[in-house]
C-alpha cells in the first residue's frame, strides 16, 4: 500500500470535486441546478411550501412528467421535500429544505439577471444571426 503525505492527500481532494472533471461530483451537482426545471422549481419554492398543482400552474410550460421528475431530483439531492398528509384526497406539499433555500440567493440573482438583460441578449443573437458569418 502506498503512504501519501498530507500535502498529496489535500491535493488529491481538490483533484477530486475539480468541476472541469466530467466525472467530478460538483460538476454533476452543476448540470442539475443549472436545468431550467431546476431552476424554476426552486424559485417557485421560495415563498413557502407548494402543492403539485401550484407548481404546474406556477412554472408554464413544465410537462406533468417534467415536474415529477424534477420534483424526485431535488428531494433526493437533499434540496426538496416532500410532506404527505393524510386525508381525502391526500395532500403533498413540496417545500426547499435549509440547503435548497441557500441556493435562493444565487437563483434569484440569475432569474432577475436574465429578466433584466433579455432586450441585450435577444439584439446581439439578431446582430450575430443578420452577419451570416456565424458557421
Amino acid at each position: 500500500m502506498v503512504t501519501r503525505t498530507a500535502a498529496q492527500l489535500r491535493e488529491a481532494a481538490r483533484e477530486e470535486y475539480d468541476a472541469f472533471m466530467a466525472t467530478c461530483p460538483a460538476r454533476q451537482l452543476l448540470d442539475r441546478i443549472s436545468d431550467k426545471w431546476v431552476s424554476l422549481v426552486l424559485t417557485a419554492l421560495a415563498d413557502g411550501p407548494r402543492r403539485y398543482s401550484d407548481l404546474a400552474r406556477k412554472i408554464a410550460g413544465v410537462s406533468q412528467k417534467m415536474l415529477t421528475q424534477t420534483l424526485r431530483v431535488l428531494e433526493r439531492d437533499g434540496l426538496v421535500s416532500r410532506a404527505v398528509t393524510a386525508s381525502v384526497p391526500v395532500r403533498v406539499d413540496y417545500a426547499l429544505t435549509p440547503l435548497g433555500r441557500s441556493l435562493l440567493p444565487l437563483m434569484g440573482a440569475i432569474k432577475a439577471w436574465a429578466e433584466e438583460h433579455i432586450e441585450e441578449v435577444v439584439a446581439a443573437r439578431a446582430s450575430y444571426d443578420q452577419r451570416g458569418d456565424n458557421g
